[in-house]
């Protein structure tokens, strides 16, 4: 069950999922009584999870600035009562409901349910779970803003229903996102890959997105020092994505490189050399916006077949690992090719070093510059100096 409450100078109240009732008279006052006998209609057995939304912004003057009285009947914020007044019997009189305090409702819901009321902020709605196992309130304090965007902003109709214990309330439906491609050995996971996009081009401005497709890894190996992962569509393409682990004295640790990756289609293959660009810890997994063998290319081809030259690969948000999958399902810590220092920060280095250089000499320049020590005195002879001089 849900219900929501809006109190202001004059209150409105909003019920979802409450037994109906008939038009009150114009002029009527629900005494609290009354709604108190209501409400507990709603509150059958079991638990429940009531969300009590609060604006206590409303006043006169708003009914002119909020109203929508310059023919912008779709702007007001007022349409709820706007319609009430149009099926009133009265033009004046509207029913109301009783207001001793604000704390009424609260108190009325708070020994309804037995529960203390939670004061939930915007910042904590995304990290809050409540056990639908139990009653809970929930208190929300609404922004001060027009239209249902108030109501849109915190809650939507699907939130209101009765969730399962540990789901985070009001959360936002994410995206579902696809699981990476794994490689099993042993039941453990050996290699792993996952891609937003998997494009291939083996004709001129046509792609294909093999990552829409599900493959097949037959022929993948993996062991302490290689892994291969091959991945075979049934659009005919395979994929094979070859990887090493060595020991490198300098850093004193071990390093993986994706050594090369291999497009098959039709009887041909094209080669794409890695190993100079895509390198990484081999405890680590390695990790890139953007892997193309066209543009800022960190797949260099090296194709032998003059009908392969044309074919390009482009990866999206690509990340694999092949070595060190110490964390189950979970990539490990991701070295990105991003480096620290980009061009922009290199050319805002250099320019300013160089400003910098300039600022320095034109002060040491001026810490050179000599007075002069001796004036012409006006009391005695002037000074002379000869022509021929």
């Amino acid at each position: 069950m849900a219900l929501i409450v809006e109190r202001s100078r004059t209150m409105s109240v909003r019920v979802g999922k409450l037994p109906p009732l008939a038009s009150p008279a114009a002029g009527h006052i629900t005494t609290n009584s009354q709604l108190t006998a209501y409400l507990t209609s709603a509150f059958g057995s079991g638990p429940h999870t009531v969300l009590l939304l609060l604006q206590d912004k409303l006043s006169k003057d708003d009914f002119t600035v909020f109203g929508g009285v310059f023919g912008n009947k779709q702007d007001s914020a007022f349409q709820n009562l706007e319609a009430a007044l149009q099926s009133s019997s009265s033009p004046v009189m509207l029913p109301a409901l009783e207001w001793s305090d604000s704390s009424a409702i609260p108190a009325l819901l708070q020994e309804k349910l037995g529960v203390s009321p939670l004061l939930v902020d915007a910042d904590t709605l995304s990290h809050l779970s409540i056990n639908t196992s139990a009653s809970n309130l929930l208190l929300i304090n609404l922004p001060y803003c027009t239209g249902e965007s108030c109501m849109e902003m915190v809650i939507s109709e699907t939130s209101l229903s009765v969730q399962p214990a540990g789901r985070s309330l009001l959360q936002a439906v994410l995206p579902d996102v696809k699981p990476p491609i794994m490689f099993n050995v042993s039941g453990n996971p050996c290699i792993m890959l996952w891609a937003q996009n998997l494009s291939i081009s083996t004709s001129k401005d046509v792609w294909i997105d093999l990552d829409a497709q599900t493959p097949s890894m037959i022929g993948s190996i993996c062991n302490d020092s290689t892994s291969l992962l091959v991945l075979s569509y049934d659009s005919g393409y395979t994929l094979r994505f070859t990887m090493s682990r060595r020991y490198y004295r300098v850093s004193g640790r071990f390093w993986f490189t994706l050594d090369s990756v291999q497009l098959q289609a039709n009887g041909l293959t094209a080669s794409f050399i890695g190993s100079r660009n895509i390198y990484a810890p081999a405890e680590y997994s390695f990790h890139c916006q953007s892997v193309t063998s066209f543009r800022d290319a960190l797949l260099v081809p090296n194709n032998t077949n003059s009908n392969a030259t044309l074919w390009m690969l482009n990866f999206v948000d690509f990340q694999i690992q092949g070595f060190g999958l110490a964390n189950g399902t979970d990539f490990s810590y991701a070295s990105d090719c991003a480096g620290f220092f980009t061009p922009g920060i290199w050319m805002g280095l250099v320019t300013g070093l160089l400003m910098l250089l300039i600022l320095v000499y034109g002060l040491h320049m001026i810490m050179q510059v000599n007075t002069m020590d001796r004036f012409d005195d006006p009391k005695g002879p002037s000074i002379s100096v000869p022509q021929s001089e």
